[in-house]
């Protein structure tokens, strides 16, 4: 195929053709252990695991999954943060044969059943944590759920007995029964890691993850991610990297992971894409502060990837000054569009080069990415990867291909986009309208290949780097008795570039509500990244003239207050 225009503005020495080689996802690890066997793979809270370590319990842990019964067509699910446990587990499914059902532990109760009957999960993997295990506990019993691998620290790191995760306050460890349906992760692992190998025999058609994603609609969808799928945003990633050869080098790098590797961000642009080069993965469960920037000082970090929030909070830090950051070769920004302000400051602050990239769960995630050097476009996400073919099309005409500067649903193709979604053959059908996936991104392409993102075509809400949908908000508090209508709208919001505010009416002659009822009402029905950060109760709201609910006043109204905010400061 003869190489698109835009492979003209690509660094020197990277072509836009992708010399892609199929195979299993658990080869990417495989081959990184046969050259760094030796070296450090995983730091977390300050104990180390070798690459020939965690090789040793992934095998281990891909016979207990065989043993349990995991093998072609068995879900397994992964409610779990930013652990070994993770890694281990998620390469033992898939080299069990199994497939990867990945979970957020922000998922509210309803969620969780959802996705558990939808994705036809039969077994969770979790930490015996009170923040974690009882939330999954729930399921048993009441779901197609059947049994529960329950992970301990001391079950892969040398902790003391009675170590406190430092998760969340109130670090205490949940009881766990002894029984059938409650598999400890020490006994998982307790084998000879002589496990039946899963042949792979298309890894383009084989699908190894289902990843949950609201993509344009609200209901959550999961994307059915090939192997081949992975493996091919990791060439990407890396072949576009090669262009600076100087700058990874093999064995060498230190990478601090605060991303969720849940989110297919942090999952397969970072976990994987690192482990490729043999870099040591410094784990962090969530991203805390002082945490992050005293391990950046203290463990001489050469990459960190993170969202617009993490740099906007350590560019904020006051004393920031008192710590060394020039180990940090460069910082990667994704999940939401990155403020030119934010990146402009945190580059002037620590003389580290920030690059930024766009993409989807549906594409795993690969899509764009910005240049390190050179042309460097403000308000661009940068340029499509090698393998990609980006076109813009008419919101209107799905089937109209528009040209450069014209406005226009972004689209893609390429060996990285998700084969469908799961169970969902007309969401399948309509996202792959005209054989390009619809992104529901409106932007354009510039003459020289440069994809510029100015809206939406549905309302979702870019919180902090989570996806959030307006409609599963306004459906939870249509539940609450007191109210009569309700509509949600992201409103500017300068720590996470959008947040959620409700706006209400309530029922005739209902008691009122504060903001702290309305929360206190929606905790079990509404993820943390979804819940709210604002409500206004209202006489009445906006309409259309045939009576539907109207948000573009709303959003209207929240722009202007924004923008006298902004104007009152300077």
């Amino acid at each position: 195929m003869t190489a698109p225009f835009w492979e003209k503005s690509y660094p020197e020495g990277v072509q836009w053709a992708l010399s892609l080689q199929p195979r299993p996802i658990w080869s990417l690890l495989d081959e990184a252990v046969a050259k760094f066997a030796p070296k450090p793979f995983l730091e977390f809270m300050g104990k180390t695991l070798t690459y020939a370590a965690v090789s040793d319990l992934v095998d281990r842990a891909a016979k207990g999954f065989q043993q349990l019964g995991v093998g072609p067509g068995v879900h397994v699910g992964l409610f779990l943060p930013n652990t070994p446990h993770y890694v281990i587990c998620f390469f033992g499914i898939l080299k069990a044969g199994g497939r990867v059902v990945n979970y957020s532990p922000l998922d509210a109760e309803r969620e969780l059943r959802y996705k558990i009957e939808d994705s036809q999960t039969d077994i969770i993997c979790t930490l015996d944590l009170n923040a974690l295990y009882p939330n999954i506990a729930k399921m048993l019993g009441s779901t197609r759920l059947k049994k529960i691998v329950v992970g301990g620290l001391p079950d892969v790191l040398p902790f003391p007995k009675n170590f406190l995760f430092p998760l969340v306050k109130g670090k205490e460890i949940a009881a766990v029964p002894k029984d059938d349906r409650h598999v400890r992760f020490k006994d998982l692992v307790a084998n000879d890691g002589r496990y039946t190998p899963h042949p792979v025999k298309d890894p383009t058609d084989e699908v190894a993850i289902l990843q949950y994603t609201g993509g344009t609609t609200g209901q959550p969808k999961g994307a059915m991610l090939t192997h081949t799928n992975v493996v091919a945003t990791v060439q990407m990633y890396l072949t576009w990297a090669n262009a600076r050869p100087d700058l990874l080098k093999e064995g060498e790098e230190r990478v601090l992971i605060v991303l969720p590797m849940f989110h297919i961000y942090g999952l397969s642009a970072v976990l994987l894409r690192f482990i490729a080069i043999g870099a040591e993965l410094v784990l962090h469960p969530r991203f805390e502060l002082k945490a992050v920037v005293e391990d950046l000082h203290k463990k001489k970090i050469t990459v960190f990837p993170g969202v617009p929030t993490m740099y906007a909070a350590i560019n904020n830090l006051q004393n920031l000054k008192d710590y060394d950051l020039s180990s940090l070769k460069f910082c990667g920004s994704g999940g939401a569009p990155l403020p030119v302000e934010v990146q402009d400051k945190f580059e002037q602050t620590t003389g580290c080069k920030m690059i930024e990239g766009w993409g989807m769960t549906e594409t795993a995630p690969a899509g764009t990415q910005t240049l390190m050097d050179g042309d460097r476009r403000k308000g661009s996400c940068g340029l499509p990867l090698p393998g990609l073919i980006m076109e813009i099309v008419d919101v209107e005409d799905p089937l109209k291909v528009l040209g450069v500067n014209e406005r226009g649903e972004i689209c893609i193709r390429g060996p990285n986009v998700m084969k469908g979604y799961w169970n969902k053959p007309e969401a399948t059908e309509e996202a792959f309208a005209g054989g390009r996936f619809h992104t529901g991104d409106v932007g354009y392409m510039d003459e020289d290949g440069f994809i510029f993102i100015v809206d939406r075509k549905k309302d979702m809400i870019l919180s902090g780097g989570f996806n959030v949908y307006p409609r599963n908000i306004e459906e939870a508090i249509y539940e609450h008795p007191s109210v009569e209508e309700c509509t949600v709208v992201g409103v500017p919001d300068e720590y996470r570039g959008q947040s959620a505010k409700a706006f209400i009416k309530l029922k005739p002659g209902a008691a009122a509500i504060s903001f702290d009822d309305l929360k206190s009402f929606l905790k079990d029905k509404l993820g943390k990244h979804e819940m709210p950060a604002a409500m206004e109760i209202r006489e009445a709201l906006p309409k259309t003239l045939i009576g539907k609910l109207s948000k573009k006043e709303l959003v209207e109204e929240e722009k202007k207050k924004y923008e006298a905010r902004q104007t009152a400061k300077t």
